[in-house]
């Protein structure tokens, strides 16, 4: 299939469907304690989904998944250590039986300076290490288990960045630039073995009022929902960019 960007304009108004559009699957959301990871974990667990909160906020985590109840559980997970993935893949697969979706959520924020000449090679390698690497370890440990199953759902968030110039550093882009090549060549290498890949992007907008903020996250979680379900069994290798608005 070939790789698209696809514009989806979600409205944050849409209902948190009660109709279990994930009955029966198990998901891991990385970056899951906060902002759209958080939005997306209440989601998948609405729509009957047993979901693995992963981050390195242990208290916001363990919160989160308290809250939420049965079906939902918290794992420490700093994306960028491999070990922590092994550790958070094989803990969702000892606890639920198996892996249907994984959501490459995590991320680092742009550098304090969007300028080429202040930006120190340290902030280059945060930015990579979660946003790119990070992903790139999801995947390959999702996949490690979704292969003897010949079915599954990669899933990551990403940026505007490959669409519009200037939204973010030339850092920032690099590293978010990285997840969409991930996504055309995943769609490929495992397409074969039934497992889908596809990202969810945010075209940013001006302002950052939190009201905003909200629908941007609704927007995005809607959107994972969107790819994560049977709706879309066909879909793969697609980039669906939100018009909500984003602080990304």
């Amino acid at each position: 299939m070939v790789f698209k960007c696809m514009s989806l304009n979600l409205k944050s108004n849409m209902p948190l469907s009660s109709n279990f559009r994930l009955q029966g699957k198990v998901a891991i959301i990385t970056g899951g304690t906060s902002g759209i990871g958080a939005t997306a974990a209440k989601l998948f667990h609405e729509n009957g989904a047993k979901v693995v909160i992963a981050d390195v906020q242990d208290k916001r985590g363990q919160a989160l998944a308290d809250k939420l109840g049965e079906g939902v559980c918290y794992v420490h997970c700093d994306v960028s250590n491999e070990d922590d993935i092994i550790n958070l893949v094989d803990t969702a697969v000892a606890k639920y039986g198996k892996l249907d979706i994984m959501y490459n959520n995590a991320g680092n924020l742009d550098c304090p300076s969007g300028n080429i000449l202040d930006t120190q090679k340290s902030d280059v390698e945060r930015l990579l290490a979660v946003n790119t690497v990070g992903g790139f370890l999801g995947a390959k440990h999702a996949a490690r288990v979704m292969l003897p199953q010949r079915k599954g759902c990669i899933l990551f968030t990403a940026s505007d960045c490959r669409e519009l110039a200037g939204v973010g550093s030339s850092a920032y882009a690099v590293s978010r630039y990285g997840v969409l090549g991930l996504v055309k060549g995943l769609e490929a290498e495992l397409g074969q073995y039934g497992i889908r890949v596809n990202c969810v992007s945010t075209m940013r907008q001006m302002g950052n009022r939190r009201g905003q903020v909200l629908k941007t996250q609704d927007s995005i979680a809607n959107a994972a929902l969107h790819l994560a379900s049977d709706e879309t069994s066909y879909v793969s290798g697609q980039n669906l960019v939100s018009m909500e608005g984003s602080v990304f």
